[in-house]
């Protein structure tokens, strides 16, 4: 038998979340500079949406930063020899820190919004009208400069998730302060900071189902195991696949590992070059880990997982 495996890039430009480390940096300036302006104006206003978006800002500054610094430690090159992964799941870490402060800040924000229940605190909607234009203008900034970046990693995805939900923020404190102003009741930023909570946790929701995808070693999203197993059994001179195993090891790396059987007399080393083919050319599937045999050993047919 013989086995077989191939590399993947240079760390930085292997992961995706290294090749935006630039934006991310500049989101999170953004971001951290207005959230104390918002803090400071939520206080002296009154207004719990402007604090409730705050807070959600805060979580920003947390989640950006994080993400940040993920990049930074997945591209450090491992010292110990211990880490044979090196470091890059510390971005999926950073993204599960991203949906937890999502989870504290919309669930402090629906218990305060509860609390304000049956009260007429005075509310300043003017102050809540420009708070809640300039958050949205430094919202849609960051958004330009993180969306490319979410569509191919998980961790950049989680900064873009709390950036689209400070500008839903920023939003509903404008229409909170345009509500206030035309019916002089107070209650609507109440109203509104409850409906920024409930997107917030529905977003934190959808991207904790994919941290814990990856965590768990799910298949790649998108990525069906038996088309793979059956483009790898298309490959000439191989009669069976066995112990196939694809999953995700931060985003744009994508990994897997598989027996395959030869037909007898086939070229081994033919099959193992075709079957690197298929799944780098098919699959975007660069660092794989395949091996070759004559026929099925028995332990193998003995394995459950």
């Amino acid at each position: 038998m013989m086995a077989g495996h191939t590399h993947g890039p240079a760390p930085v430009a292997g992961h995706a979340g290294g090749r935006y480390r630039r934006r991310l940096a500049g989101a999170f300036a953004l971001t951290a500079s207005f959230f104390v302006v918002e803090l400071v104006a939520g206080f002296l206003s009154g207004s719990l949406a402007l604090i409730s978006d705050a807070g959600h800002m805060a979580a920003d500054v947390v989640a950006l930063g994080a993400a940040l610094l993920a990049t930074r430690i997945a591209a450090r090159p491992d010292t110990t020899g211990l880490r044979t992964y090196g470091s890059y799941r510390a971005e999926v870490f950073a993204s599960g820190l991203t949906v937890l402060i999502m989870l504290g800040v919309g669930a402090y924000v629906l218990l305060e919004a509860v609390s304000r229940i049956g009260e007429s605190p005075e509310v300043t909607s003017g102050t809540m009208l420009v708070v809640g234009l300039v958050g949205l203008v430094i919202n849609v900034v960051s958004l330009l400069l993180l969306r490319g970046g979410s569509r191919e990693s998980l961790n950049v995805k989680g900064a873009y998730f709390e950036v689209v939900a400070d500008a839903a923020g920023s939003v509903g404190v404008m229409v909170a302060g345009v509500l206030i102003m035309t019916t002089g009741e107070p209650v609507w930023d109440v109203v509104v900071a409850a409906l920024i909570a409930v997107f917030v946790v529905v977003r934190a929701l959808a991207l904790g189902r994919q941290v814990l995808a990856v965590l768990g070693q799910h298949a790649p999203a998108g990525m069906d195991p038996e088309a793979v197993a059956g483009s790898l059994g298309d490959v000439a001179g191989v009669a069976e696949i066995h112990d196939l195993h694809l999953w995700t090891l931060t985003s744009g790396m994508n990994v897997a590992t598989a027996h395959l059987v030869a037909a007898p007399g086939a070229d081994h080393d033919a099959v193992l070059g075709g079957a690197r083919e298929v799944l780098r050319d098919q699959y975007g599937i660069e660092h794989a880990t395949l091996q070759v045999e004559r026929d099925q050993p028995k332990d193998c047919q003995d394995l459950s997982w």
